[in-house]
């Protein structure tokens, strides 16, 4: 996929999936947003004004209060490619969110997918 594609894709048609495939697996979508404020320093009425703007990954990230400093303790493969090595940091960090609703939804716990 393009990745000025992805860019511009909504967050907002992307987050129910991110709750789906975690509820799935058994876990909740308080967990999914925790993960989410973890990351990118949104709470919960800030990140529901995203949702509600149909804000596209470039701007969520983009007004992204704080990126969490520990980002760069997330590592391994999500989509085939190592998040870590990942060269644009708009890919990266939505390949960081990625990885820990995948990390959520193996049942990995709170703590460790939090860098705790």
């Amino acid at each position: 996929m393009n990745e000025t594609r992805i860019f511009k894709m909504s967050f907002a048609s992307v987050y129910p999936l991110y709750i789906q495939k975690a509820e799935k697996k058994g876990r909740t979508k308080d967990e999914v947003d925790a993960v989410i404020f973890w990351l990118t320093g949104y709470d919960k009425p800030t990140l529901q004004q995203q949702i509600d703007n149909n804000s596209d990954f470039e701007t969520f990230f983009a007004h992204a209060p704080q990126i969490n400093p520990n980002v760069s303790k997330i590592t391994g493969v999500i989509c085939g490619h190592r998040v870590e090595e990942i060269e644009n940091k708009l890919m990266q960090q939505i390949r960081y969110l990625d990885k820990l609703v995948d990390e959520l939804a193996k049942g990995k716990a709170m703590d460790k997918i939090l860098r705790k």
